[in-house]
């Protein structure tokens, strides 16, 4: 993986059918001792800005930052004075065409009046702990792509290749970011419809990632990545049900793995296959890897790492998730409210995945914009079988002081067929402790077994 080798050939490189030599998929020793270098950041970022505004990085904030009030809970960060730099519309998006999305571009033109991009000043900020660095840069030197392309090597807690050569090891990193290792909270759901409609859900939603546990080390070979935890308080015809279950780290001999309580019949059913294209309740508008932007086994897509590009895009999104927004304010006909959202110049890997011959998934093609300084994906463009743009993800992420790590809340899922768009993770009218509750010791496996999905359920 000497990067003066593969970086010429990094458009042309990623299929995950393909067979991996053992000798593509490791860091030479001197190229991993760049990591957190002049040249590097920790995750393999550039640290150098560029002349057209992407800021340098500084990584000078870990757990914290200026002003800040509280050890957990909503804070507005460090850049809540900042005004916008310009606005992007429909009137001057050619002058930035360059650095959108082919959603983005679609989302300007369709919905005119009411999506829009506030461009602010680019910063990069937030730091990693260093546990994470020393993390990163072992797996750099010792993380392989297996079983073709269902699993890798590494030690857990951070990404396993930092200097990715493929697309599958770039999309291996979006799978497994460093970020946190519980997560609980009562979350709200808007699902808008093209006639103004709003249908809305509300869930008890819990997670326990032990890989990112900062406590525990361990391999991207053990058996659980993440347990989940799922229970449906509104719409009334869903109220009662709970989902419990697991994500693997490889998919070679497992795959998700779920159980439900229905309250129909007050009983314990272990679910059908609930990976890939499964709909999500309570209204189905989008699949179960569309989570993240992509989560997930990867198998079913040939995956091609693009390359890297600057973009504006969905960055240091503290006020969308501000609890006194209120959602009459915040949920709006076609988007959510662009008042509320930020957006800043970045580099960012676009990551490119088509559906594999002989294979089934409502998409037919997904691109991934994922952040160069974390590889979480801010925004993806997902086909339907006709290679037509069909439903656009937008990931908001504010920096978490609980876990020192980048935290998904307004996660915005766009149909542009239904002229609908589902808005979930929504805790801005759960205050307080009602809202996110990270990296709490008291989130353990025992909370995600099928008992506990029955006393969720009751």
């Amino acid at each position: 993986m000497k990067m003066k080798l593969f970086a010429a050939s990094l458009v042309l490189v990623g299929g995950i059918g393909l067979p991996l030599h053992p000798a593509l998929a490791k860091v030479p020793a001197d190229k991993a001792k760049e990591l957190d270098g002049p040249k590097y950041t920790c995750m393999g970022a550039e640290k150098a800005g560029t002349p057209g505004g992407v800021a340098a990085f500084t990584g000078k904030y870990v757990g914290t930052w200026p002003g800040i009030k509280g050890k957990s809970g909503y804070e507005p960060g460090p850049f809540a004075d900042e005004k916008p730099l310009f606005s992007i519309t429909p009137q001057n998006m050619s002058q930035y065409q360059d650095k959108l999305s082919e959603g983005m571009k679609t989302m300007l033109t369709k919905y005119p009046q009411s999506f829009r991009m506030d461009v602010y000043p680019s910063h990069r900020d937030f730091g990693y702990p260093s546990w994470v660095c020393d993390v990163t840069k072992k797996n750099a030197v010792s993380s392989e792509v297996l079983h073709d392309g269902k699993g890798v090597t590494g030690i857990t807690g951070s990404i396993p290749f930092p200097f990715p050569a493929s697309g599958i090891e770039a999309v291996w990193n979006t799978i497994d970011p460093f970020r946190a290792w519980t997560e609980d909270a009562i979350v709200d759901i808007a699902d808008v419809y093209g006639n103004g409609n709003i249908a809305w859900g509300k869930q008890h939603f819990m997670v326990l990632a032990p890989a990112n546990d900062p406590n525990k080390r361990g391999s991207y070979q053990d058996k659980i990545n993440a347990y989940f935890y799922t229970g449906y308080m509104l719409p009334q015809r869903e109220k009662g049900f709970v989902a419990v279950g697991y994500q693997p780290n490889d998919f070679n001999n497992d795959a998700t793995q779920s159980w439900q309580y229905l309250p129909g019949i007050r009983r314990v059913r272990e679910a059908p296959e609930v990976g890939f294209d499964y709909p999500v309740p309570p209204a189905g508008q989008r699949t179960v890897d569309d989570d993240y932007g992509f989560n997930g086994s990867p198998e079913r897509y040939t995956w091609k790492l693009v390359g890297k590009k600057e973009m504006y895009v969905p960055y240091d999104n503290f006020k969308v998730n501000d609890t006194s927004v209120k959602y009459a304010d915040l949920i709006k006909p076609n988007t959510i409210n662009p008042d509320y959202e930020r957006y800043e110049l970045h580099r960012v890997w676009v990551i490119e995945g088509n559906l594999k011959p002989g294979v089934r998934h409502i998409y037919s093609k997904r691109i991934l914009y994922v952040d160069e300084d974390s590889w979480l994906t801010l925004w993806a463009d997902n086909y339907d079988a006709r290679g037509q743009l069909w439903r656009i993800t937008l990931i908001n992420y504010h920096y978490s002081q609980e876990s020192s790590s980048w935290h998904r809340a307004v996660s915005v899922y766009h149909d542009l067929t239904a002229n609908a768009y589902e808005a979930g993770y929504l805790t801005n009218e759960e205050p307080g402790e009602k809202w996110w509750k990270i990296n709490r010791s008291n989130v353990t496996p025992a909370l995600f077994t099928p008992d506990a999905a029955a006393r969720g359920g009751h």
